[in-house]
């Protein structure tokens, strides 16, 4: 926390000094140099993480070293909490924050956070893409363009699993318990519809809440427990694929509107050719984390029948849909269960 705290003033030090005559936030030496922040939450080694590597070797190669990007992982820099202010003030110029993170400034974001929005991964670029009501409601956000944020693209991580000390085969197994969710109001209706209660916690301090007793369980995709070792504090991970862990890939405007034409055409490009390699390597690494996890010996992966995780599905759709379309938008929400109703999503 304290090495978090100290880059985070560094930061914030830097944006006050090119505020005073430096150049401007992020341009570093001459005129033609730029320094790009990216803080995320997670480690190198998850999807996200792996992302963001291939984001900078392509930004820096094809830029000619004229951008440099310093990638700040698993909350070094910024955590779940002051992520998305450092974002608009400039202290950083680029996050991929899940979804959820956007609740208080851009609810409709959390479209992203329906339970079984998505059927399996092959299903995340058709449903998300920029022409279909989920794809406008992210891509178009007016909320986050009038708070001066560029979405960039979409990163997938994969669907999310449950897990905790209790064997979960039916939503009824759930009632009473305490999960960890991120701040979303469509993630505490669902857990509602269960009979759970929730817990908003940063990532960073899930496995500790989980130790402690604090929370009973928590959502996510394999490699996120995996790498924060979650399985090793929950006897159970029902293999549910219920929700959906997306990063929203985004940018400060006026440092983005700040670069020369061509090298905002390398930073979109970068994004773009970053989120293809995104999605090849997040069922791979989900895979394996899986893997490592049965291997480890310390938890039961619970396999849901085909009717088990039907049921699963009947308690949230189309309630929690239906619950939440104020939020999210009636429309998005009209179209998406008329897709589901023809059977494309």
């Amino acid at each position: 926390m304290r090495r978090r705290t100290v880059w985070a003033l560094l930061a914030v030090l830097c944006v006050l000094l090119a505020g005073c005559g430096l150049r401007g936030a992020g341009q570093a030496g001459g005129s033609d140099t730029y320094v790009l922040r990216f803080s995320h939450v997670v480690t190198a080694k998850t999807p996200k993480g792996k992302a963001a590597q291939r984001f900078e070797e392509i930004v820096e190669q094809r830029s000619g070293g004229r951008i440099a990007v310093e990638i700040y992982p698993n909350s070094e820099l910024f955590g779940d909490e002051d992520e998305l202010q450092a974002l608009q003030s400039g202290a950083v110029q680029m996050l991929a924050p899940a979804s959820a993170k956007f609740t208080t400034i851009a609810p409709a974001l959390q479209v992203l956070d329906l339970p079984f929005l998505f059927r399996d991964v092959e299903d995340i670029p058709r449903v998300a893409s920029p022409d279909t009501a989920v794809g406008r409601a992210i891509f178009g956000n007016p909320e986050l363009a009038r708070r001066d944020i560029v979405v960039l693209e979409l990163w997938d991580n994969g669907l999310k699993q449950l897990s905790s000390n209790t064997r979960m085969t039916a939503a009824e197994d759930l009632a009473g318990l305490r999960f960890r969710i991120q701040p979303s109001d469509v993630l505490r209706a669902q857990f509602a519809a269960w009979g759970a209660q929730t817990t908003p916690l940063a990532f960073a301090e899930v496995y500790n809440a989980l130790q402690q007793g604090l929370i009973d369980g928590q959502e996510n995709p394999w490699s996120n427990i995996e790498s924060q070792n979650m399985h090793t504090v929950q006897r159970y991970i029902t293999e549910s694929d219920h929700g959906y862990v997306g990063y929203v890939l985004t940018i400060n405007r006026p440092f983005f509107e700040g670069l020369p034409p061509d090298l905002q055409q390398v930073v979109r490009e970068a994004a773009t050719e970053s989120a293809r390699y995104n999605r090849e390597v997040a069922a791979q690494l989900n895979e394996e984390a899986k893997k490592t996890i049965a291997e480890a010996g310390t938890t039961e992966i619970v396999q849901l029948t085909p009717e088990q995780r039907a049921a699963f599905e009947a308690s949230v759709v189309p309630k929690v849909w239906d619950e939440q379309a104020d939020v999210i938008g009636r429309d998005v929400v009209d179209e998406l269960l008329a897709q589901r109703r023809a059977g494309g999503a």
